[in-house]
């Protein structure tokens, strides 16, 4: 394995930012002019890029704390391009591919897609990375990555894409219906800032349907397995030194392959029956068209009862008794519905189900 970060191209010949080709010197020039006269998304570009041009082996990479306290940790610049090599074999993506950066570079998902474009030639342009990113954009795409609320807010702009990645959160079943018939290819991503973005991936509207979900597909030199928790442990040596023990319970298909079921610690225990609250929101998804999440609240008779919260201000009605039953088990129905005018989001759009409950209650 390579150690030395002089010994990769920072910066390929055919790199382009914005439509101009750089070297390493105008390159840092431009990144000093984002921070003087950009706006904020320019700005953290403009760090990013300078960050990426010194001579030290690792970036400052800040989690965004959808599932935690947010912290910064060391991601090492050689895995970073470990992982842009695997993103362009795995997707298929050669150089000179047009790119559309439209994610913020304060966090990997963003950072990411620039390592990719300077280690492998690629022509990327930078848009606002704002809820609905393709609405002042007129030209083509070969690829580019969303969150699923961008996505979500996209979909009569899809057209300009070839191919796109979703990661920052899974995607809903009911958007997941949505963009079946359209042209982009859409793959979901799973991964992490540890594992330097995706170590996975799932495409979600394929041109053969078939039943049930999708799995995941490890990219290449990735292997899988859980530990005695049913949590996925990914052993993926290019980008990260050491295996990457998660919180989140599976279906483990194959080394390379697995069905994601949720959260170990989102999952609740009602009635000494346990419950995924990512499973039952695949099941209510049909049957509610606006935002909307399960979670546990003490019970004194069931010790945690199923709640539905849903993001707006007046009541939600939904009984048990207007829809088909027969797809949710024992205490899979919310016992309580909560409207909430609007849930608790991390900068980046992911849904922080912790401190929107806790928010909820007045506990916050």
């Amino acid at each position: 394995m390579v150690n030395n970060p002089e010994r990769y191209v920072r910066v390929h010949p055919k790199f382009k930012l914005n439509g101009i080709q750089h070297s390493i010197e105008s390159l840092r020039a431009q990144a000093y002019e984002f921070i003087k006269e950009g706006e904020p998304y320019e700005e953290s570009v403009g760090s990013f890029l300078l960050d990426w041009l010194n001579d030290k082996k690792y970036i400052r990479v800040h989690t965004s704390g959808s599932t935690g306290v947010p912290k910064t940790i060391k991601v090492k610049k050689i895995h970073m391009v470990y992982s842009a090599k695997a993103t362009a074999k795995h997707f298929k993506l050669p150089e000179k591919t047009t790119v559309l950066l439209c994610l913020p570079a304060a966090y990997i998902a963003g950072k990411m897609m620039l390592v990719r474009a300077l280690v492998l030639g690629w022509h990327i342009d930078m848009a606002q990375p704002k809820a609905n990113p393709l609405d002042n954009v007129y030209r083509r795409y070969e690829f580019c990555a969303m969150t699923p609320l961008q996505l979500d807010n996209s979909l009569s702009r899809l057209h300009l894409l070839t191919k796109l990645i979703v990661g920052g959160g899974s995607i809903s079943p009911s958007l997941v219906q949505r963009v079946q018939n359209v042209s982009t290819k859409i793959y979901e991503t799973y991964g992490m800032t540890e594992t330097v973005t995706h170590i996975a991936a799932r495409r979600v509207n394929p041109k053969k349907k078939k039943e049930g979900i999708l799995p995941f597909k490890a990219l290449s030199k990735v292997s899988l397995s859980m530990d005695d928790r049913q949590c996925l442990v990914i052993k993926a040596p290019m980008v990260s030194s050491d295996p990457v023990v998660t919180n989140d319970l599976v279906e483990l298909l194959t080394y390379k392959k697995f069905i994601w079921l949720g959260r170990i610690d989102n999952v609740i225990n009602s009635g000494g029956i346990k419950l995924h609250p990512e499973q039952i929101e695949q099941k209510l998804a049909p049957m509610i068209d606006i935002p909307f999440f399960v979670a546990g609240l003490p019970d004194d008779a069931l010790g945690e009862k199923l709640v539905l919260f849903v993001e707006q201000e007046e009541a939600f009605a939904f009984t048990a008794s207007d829809y088909d039953m027969s797809a949710f088990g024992a205490y899979e129905f919310p016992k309580v519905i909560i409207p909430i005018p609007r849930f608790t989001r991390t900068e980046n759009g992911k849904l922080q189900r912790g401190q929107t409950v806790r928010s909820a209650l007045g506990l916050a």
